[in-house]
């Protein structure tokens, strides 16, 4: 069962794990389990899609449960109108805040699955970031004896694809756990001895104004406990606010 953190008659948001698609794709051919479809089920009624989570973010996903809610709140992220809070654990120690202004080039991607075509030019992407705990662990990696990590808040002003992991690899602190734009060598450590076998990046915040009623609306969702447990690894519980951990 799809955790549920928000519904009304016009609106649905759930808690998705992370290596859950949201939709069918044919970058993914071979799976068979979408939140979409597990959504419908669960609730027994259609769901529309209004934005997206890569295959190995968790956290809030939200979907209209009717054609005019599902219009206005995709235009809502298209006009870049909702405001978002991520969590990630990146390699080294970026500085204590930074805005990063990198334009994104198009990739092929569902759009094209469905028939629309896909420009490959740049496009604006601003992403501001805030560091909120550091680590150094006794553990080599590379050529290091110790490694360094930190603990991130990620903002992103625009909404392109893999934009948080694509510049987060810009700065030279990839996200880890991402297998495209990551370090295997980090992200195998964190699998061996922190017991990680996802990216380490998740939505925990969305803030929206309804479709029907024009009010702001703020989606929370505590970390899944395996983006948690590293967290307590680490001893970044006192970094987070309490209600972006989970219930004990």
């Amino acid at each position: 069962m799809l955790p549920i953190l928000y519904r009304d008659p016009q609106l649905i948001a759930i808690h998705k794990p992370s290596n859950l698609l949201v939709h069918r794709s044919e970058l993914d051919r071979h799976e068979t389990r979408f939140a979409i479809q597990l959504l419908r089920d669960q609730i027994g009624q259609r769901v529309y899609p209004v934005h997206r989570l890569d295959k190995g973010t968790s956290g809030v996903l939200l979907f209209a449960l009717d054609k005019d809610s599902a219009r206005e709140m995709s235009w809502q992220f298209e006009r870049q109108e909702v405001s978002k809070r991520y969590l990630a654990v990146v390699r080294g120690h970026p500085a204590e805040s930074g805005h990063i202004d990198h334009a994104l080039s198009r990739r092929v991607d569902d759009l094209a699955w469905l028939g629309e075509k896909v420009q490959p030019g740049p496009q604006e992407a601003q992403t501001d970031y805030r560091r909120l705990a550091t680590v150094e662990v006794p553990i080599a990696v590379d050529r290091y004896p110790s490694s360094r990590y930190a603990l991130l808040e990620l903002s992103p002003l625009t909404g392109r694809r893999h934009q948080l992991r694509r510049h987060m690899k810009h700065i030279a602190h990839p996200i880890i756990g991402d297998a495209t734009h990551g370090k295997g060598v980090h992200n195998r450590m964190f699998a061996e001895h922190f017991g990680s076998q996802r990216m380490l990046l998740a939505c925990m915040e969305m803030q929206i104004t309804h479709p029907l009623t024009g009010a702001a609306i703020q989606l929370t969702c505590p970390l899944a406990e395996d983006f948690a447990s590293v967290v307590r690894s680490l001893g970044w519980e006192s970094a987070l606010p309490a209600n972006w951990l989970p219930a004990v």
